[in-house]
């Protein structure tokens, strides 16, 4: 996304003209003989100069002092003051302080005259403004509150570092100066060399600062690098710097893809107001038709709303022949309504995934819109309403299947007071679903917790928890649909009760200056009502199941509440650690669950819970110092336990200036995702910080099942106090299963320049 602040925000119109990249016309080579940024002793170049020293010999000449008065008197403090009473004239030498309305002037000598109400000052002058802009000159002659004046020798500070200087400057109302043969920069001088050429700098034969408007203006402009001219344009305009957000033209954003052919991006930053803003960005390409581009941000006291949209179309080329109208829209609100309430909505709609691909904008597999209201409160508990849209992107998606959330409702409760000894959680829910064509059901569900720890004499721990769920469904639909089993039609009630006993002994011993080592059996009886397979109710929010040692020990390690574990089951883990003084540690864990009886409710073949005894499932994390940790988890199969079921391990290495990664993934075929096949990668990445401003990084996953790499990137950059240089790489392989081609924008070649307090452009080719 392109930066908005007062630096980005340019109107650079010779990046637009065939002549950018022309050598400077004959008649923009004076500008060789412009200022240079570099000191003059002895007028500094870092702030203003020090307080003045004691003595001094305060003067005030003029009348009674007005804001509104332009002859308002000249307070001044000097080591010399001369009053010359027949021409009217105060002279002032010797570290000179004067001050007339809200701007101060320093100087070495310092000469006033009552008569026409004109200062004079010379020899190392500084002029502080009161946003605190600082200009020096060798001579000043200024009147009217010193608004207005010339000033010879200019060299100025402004906020964010930038410098700028010109052979001479006329001040008008104080808010516009005129300068000429101006030289602009806000790069640090080179320590070893002062006098020479900073690494970029813009030098101009006319420039106007228009303190009103907030912007600084050149004329036959010349963008120098290390002194060597590479870009004129006959207009340059961007905000002072240090300034939060100005209306005008970024730098156009260009570039070719193999979707959009060349193209041109020409983006218009609007600050509508002090709480709100819109950047406009037309998009002409040589493959598509044109496409607009708005991007909305509002402040208020107690909310923002932020989004972005778009409209274009796509000719056909990429599209399947099919030439449309196409856009999108995504839109965020968040508002404080009370203490303990706020509300918001998402807003999330596209014309389709090749859409989204081919001018680059947000790309997601499913988009989400809601509305939502929830409360907090410190000592009841949580409330929530909200409704749902989705839609889904991929050409394989039903839209037909895919649901509406109307209404969610969620109450949950939690005392801090305990309850027969232990903490109580109470929860109530209300759930509707609809589709086109597929399921329709409603869903009232209840739940209350209760766990209750206690310690032993001999330090084992055991916790004592009780679950019920109460749930009431309405359901219909077809049978075709993937979330409701042709059983699930009409009404029905289900209720589960699940009890508890926990326990775990940590035998701890210490290491001596190596710290302390812990081993933890654990076990755990679970006790309730056989469930069965559950066929008569539908299954909405516990599709997507993943058994872990996260949940090993859960009442009920289902994700949602459609589907509720029963029977009684022991569960079994051993843990082992080694805690390390310097705060490091080595630990591991292996676990398995084991059922007491047949009522196998688990639908998922291969979910791990689907036989009486589950797979195995194992933690190990590697942490000796605070630069190095390998974590991985893994489950097997339970009869066979050197058979995977889920992998993934990750690794890190952090040796200051370089890190380095690696992983290891392999997932099975989820049902639900096409294509339906295994996942079995492996990924490695390094990233390094080359000295104080360089910092480059490779990254990379490798597909192990299709022997061919998933994803590879890579990026270079360098950046300093006003400069940014920025490359990046990114290689996608993947393909459309519906119709196995290569996905738009696959491939990603960006270039970024950056000019601080001027502008960023950017250059993208896929």
């Amino acid at each position: 996304m392109i930066s908005r602040t007062p630096g980005v925000a340019a109107a650079l119109a010779g990046f637009l003209l065939p002549c950018l990249f022309l050598l400077l016309p004959r008649e923009a080579r004076a500008q060789l003989d412009a200022p240079s940024l570099t000191p003059r002793d002895p007028a500094p170049l870092t702030g203003p100069a020090p307080a003045p020293a004691q003595p001094r010999r305060p003067g005030r000449v003029g009348g009674e002092e007005s804001p509104e008065d332009s002859n308002a008197p000249v307070t001044f403090t000097a080591e010399e003051v001369e009053y010359d009473r027949e021409r009217g004239v105060v002279t002032a030498r010797g570290r000179v302080e004067a001050w007339q309305g809200e701007r101060i002037l320093r100087a070495d000598e310092f000469t006033y005259d009552r008569n026409t109400g004109i200062a004079t000052a010379r020899g190392n002058v500084q002029l502080l403004e009161a946003d605190g802009t600082v200009l020096f000159a060798d001579t000043a002659e200024l009147k009217d509150r010193f608004r207005d004046g010339v000033l010879t020798g200019v060299r100025a500070l402004l906020a964010a570092n930038a410098r700028m200087a010109a052979n001479g400057a006329r001040r008008t109302g104080g808010t516009v100066n005129e300068l000429g043969r101006v030289v602009y920069s806000s790069c640090d001088l080179c320590e070893d060399d002062p006098t020479a050429p900073p690494l970029w700098q813009v030098q101009a034969r006319r420039a106007i600062q228009d303190r009103d408007s907030h912007r600084i203006t050149y004329r036959d402009a010349t963008v120098r690098f290390f002194g060597v001219p590479l870009l004129y344009t006959p207009y340059l305009s961007h905000p002072e710097p240090g300034l939060p957000r100005a209306s005008g033209f970024l730098f156009p954003s260009t570039g070719i893809t193999r979707f959009l052919g060349a193209y041109i991006g020409l983006p218009y930053f609007w600050a509508i107001d002090d709480t709100q803003d819109l950047l406009i960005t037309p998009m002409f390409s040589a493959r598509q038709y044109p496409n607009v581009g708005l991007e909305y941000r509002r402040m208020f006291n107690s909310g923002e709303i932020t989004g972005s949209a778009s409209i274009g179309g796509l000719s056909g080329k990429d599209n399947d022949g099919k030439e449309e109208l196409a856009g999108h829209i995504f839109l965020k609100g968040r508002f404080a309504l009370d203490e303990h309430w706020r509300a918001g909505f998402d807003l999330n709609r596209a014309s389709s995934e090749i859409y989204l691909r081919t001018f680059r904008y947000l790309y997601q597999r499913v988009l989400t819109s809601q509305a939502y209201t929830e409360g907090f409160w410190d000592t009841t508990g949580y409330a929530r309403f909200d409704v749902r849209a989705y839609q889904g992107l991929r050409t394989s998606d039903d839209t037909r299947q895919v649901p509406y959330v109307l209404p969610n409702l969620y109450y949950e409760m939690a005392p801090r007071e305990r309850v027969a000894g232990g903490f109580l959680t109470a929860d109530v829910s209300a759930l509707g679903i609809y589709r086109e064509v597929g399921s329709l059901s409603q869903r009232l569900a209840t739940r209350v917790s209760w766990n209750r720890p206690e310690v032993d004499e001999l330090g084992g721990l055991w916790t004592f928890k009780l679950q019920g769920d109460l749930l009431g469904y309405r359901a219909r639909g077809q049978q075709e649909s993937p979330t409701l089993l042709p059983d699930a039609n009409g009404n029905n009630t289900v209720g589960n009760i699940r009890a508890a006993v926990d326990w775990r002994m940590p035998f701890v011993r210490s290491a001596g200056n190596w710290g302390s080592q812990t081993i933890e059996p654990r076990v755990q009886l679970v006790t309730g009502p056989r469930m069965g397979a559950q066929r008569r109710i539908p299954n909405e929010d516990s599709v997507d199941f993943e058994f872990t040692d996260a949940n090993l020990f859960a009442l009920n390690r289902y994700t949602g509440r459609d589907r509720q574990e029963g029977g009684t089951r022991v569960d079994t883990a051993i843990r082992a650690a080694w805690d390390f003084p310097n705060g490091g540690q080595v630990e591991a864990l292996v676990g398995r669950s084991f059922r007491l009886d047949d009522d196998i409710s688990s639908p998922y073949p291969g979910s791990g819970l689907d036989r009486r005894g589950s797979d195995y499932v194992a933690r190990l994390r590697v942490a000796p110092t605070s630069w190095f940790e390998v974590l991985g988890r893994v489950r097997t199969d339970g009869e066979r336990w050197t058979q995977r079921r889920l992998a993934d391990t990750t690794a890190t290495l952090d040796l200051g200036p370089v890190s380095l990664s690696a992983g290891y993934l392999y997932a099975p075929p989820v049902a639900y995702l096409a294509p339906l096949r295994s996942r079995d990668e492996v990924s490695a990445g390094v990233s390094a910080r080359l000295g104080e401003y360089w910092r480059a990084a490779v990254t990379g996953r490798y597909d192990l099942g299709i022997g061919r790499f998933a994803v590879v990137s890579g990026s270079v950059g360098y950046e300093d106090e006003c400069f940014i240089l920025e490359g990046r790489f990114l290689k996608r392989f993947a393909q459309d299963p519906a119709t196995d081609t290569t996905y738009p924008s696959n491939t990603v070649v960006l270039l970024r320049i950056g000019l601080k307090t001027i502008g960023d452009y950017y250059f993208r080719a896929l």
